[in-house]
């Protein structure tokens, strides 16, 4: 992808260790001195040498500021270990912001406590599906990021986590695997949680929040 295209950036928040998550040569692209990295505890040992400006690594609960703007990690349901050699590791989501509030779910199954984090929530981040043909679990599919769209109760929902990696040889067999689990999503929202808003981005597209009630 064209880094440029990003434009300025403050930081990078990554969710756990998984190397569809935490790809080295990727980061090195974003590093600088002026960006931060955020990440769960235990994982800076890979990325010291990166080039960022800091590095910093939270526990669930515990917030930093980026750019003026409060971090704070939550919970997330997931392995988040460096395969296949790797210890276990932590995996969190991000709440970011105070006045205007994103939720970014990182990889995560469904969990109760998702109820506590959707406070006044503007929009949220949610994966739908995975890299491969099917997933398991620790992972959130269509229907059941649906599901979580009742109990976070956001105003806009961006499906996230779909259509960019996929087994190699794979893709000209199982291609509505890389398209179809966004829509079925918002399908599923129009009818577990209709009164929130869904917006289907194509990888690289952008939005804004919407405006504040």
């Amino acid at each position: 992808m064209d880094v440029g295209a990003l434009g300025a950036i403050d930081g990078v928040l990554i969710s756990h260790d998984h190397r569809d998550h935490l790809d080295l040569a990727s980061l090195r692209q974003l590093a600088g001195d002026g960006v931060e990295l955020v990440m769960p505890e235990g994982t800076a040992r890979h990325v010291r040498e990166l080039g960022f400006g800091s590095v910093t690594e939270l526990a669930v609960g515990v917030s930093t500021a980026v750019a003026g703007v409060r971090v704070t990690a939550t919970p997330a349901r997931h392995d988040g270990g460096r395969h296949p050699f790797g210890a276990p590791g932590e995996c969190v989501g991000y709440l970011v912001g105070d006045d205007r509030r994103v939720y970014f779910a990182g990889d995560t199954d469904l969990f109760p406590e998702m109820e506590s984090i959707g406070e006044r929530l503007d929009a949220a981040l949610l994966p739908v599906w995975g890299w491969g043909t099917t997933v398991g679990p620790g992972h959130l599919t269509p229907r059941s990021a649906a599901q979580a769209l009742a109990l976070l109760k956001p105003r806009l929902a961006v499906p996230i986590h779909w259509g960019t990696l996929f087994p190699a040889g794979l893709g000209r067999f199982r291609r509505p695997l890389l398209s179809d689990p966004p829509h079925e999503f918002a399908r599923e929202a129009a009818r577990i949680a209709p009164e929130v808003e869904v917006r289907v981005l194509q990888p690289g597209a952008s939005t804004l929040l919407p405006a504040p009630p």
